[in-house]
């Protein structure tokens, strides 16, 4: 069976807009706090491995 992937053609200067523009928001929402500590989302990516998962930090 023959398979196609569908791609896309985004000019360049429009994939860096998008990338600072969600660059800027991110550092934006990490300034106001919205962000979740590294050792929490790594406790979380560890435990998936096991019998009893822990809930997804927030």
């Amino acid at each position: 069976m023959k398979t196609d992937v569908p791609t896309a053609q985004v000019p360049l200067p429009l994939a860096q807009d998008k990338r600072r523009r969600l660059t800027l928001e991110a550092l934006a929402d990490v300034d106001e706090g919205n962000a979740v500590d590294h050792r929490s989302v790594q406790a979380w990516a560890d435990s998936l491995d096991g019998d009893r998962p822990v809930s997804l930090p927030r």
